[in-house]
């Protein structure tokens, strides 16, 4: 009597929902809680990770990164500097952690070019849409640093501003929180979160989501927004392979 042949397993092939997206990064989530650094190297290592995870799915990914773990411009103006100064102070902060996500991204293996809105050719590549996207497609992980190059305007402007130039799909907007409540939770713990909330509806509740102007550059072109939380593990995979995760913001 024949033996009964094995049957092969047959590895499961992930599809990501997602082609290109765009990670926006708090300054913030670069610092260890309690810590005098400004900069967690074990934390920096754990977002490259995840990042990783991501770009091996074949995603192409597009990093914008705020500075307030160094320099928040907007609280030093509130403090008596000029605002264009404090904001332009901010804005080389971006610079800084930019410039160490693309060590440790590199240190992974893993090809990056950092863009930068203020000319600085010893430090970083110009921005030019253009080019941004050949390295995209070539996949390479690229991370836009200096904001707009503009004062008076956010990281989260910036990243809606990218997004919508490179043609991106969504925008992945990492917090200390999992998604958008009705209230804030860490005062409010009767405070609901949103799985799925429209534009419309975020605005008429006052719910922060974005500042006004990166949020109404989203919702003219139909950008959709996924607000999740950053340090749980496998977080970006897993609302890059479309899961429910976080919050989505969405014209529908």
């Amino acid at each position: 009597m024949p033996k009964p042949t094995a049957r092969k397993k047959t590895a499961k092939i992930l599809k990501p929902k997602y082609k290109r997206i765009v990670l926006k990064l708090s300054g913030e989530a670069l610092k260890a809680r309690g810590s005098m650094d400004n900069i967690s190297p074990e934390i920096v290592q754990q977002v490259c990770s995840q990042i990783r995870d991501v770009h091996n799915l074949g995603v192409q990914v597009a990093v914008v990164i705020g500075g307030g773990n160094i320099w928040r411009g907007l609280s030093a103006s509130h403090r008596g500097m000029e605002r264009t100064t404090a904001d332009y102070m901010g804005m080389l902060a971006t610079v800084i952690n930019g410039l160490a996500l693309q060590s440790a991204l590199e240190q992974m293996g893993l090809p990056t070019r950092v863009q930068t809105a203020i000319k600085m050719d010893n430090v970083a590549e110009p921005f030019i849409r253009r080019k941004a996207i050949d390295q995209l497609e070539d996949g390479k992980i690229v991370i836009f640093v200096a904001g707009t190059g503009n004062p008076f305007f956010s990281t989260d402007t910036t990243a809606a501003l990218r997004a919508n130039e490179i043609g991106a799909e969504v925008i992945l907007k990492a917090t200390k929180v999992d998604g958008i409540y009705t209230a804030d939770p860490f005062k409010d713990p009767k405070a609901t979160k949103y799985d799925r909330i429209t534009y419309g509806e975020a605005l008429g509740k006052r719910l922060s989501v974005m500042d006004s102007t990166a949020f109404s550059l989203c919702m003219d072109n139909k950008m959709p927004i996924i607000v999740f939380d950053m340090m749980k593990s496998d977080n970006i995979k897993r609302v890059v392979l479309g899961k429910t995760v976080g919050t989505l913001v969405t014209s529908e």
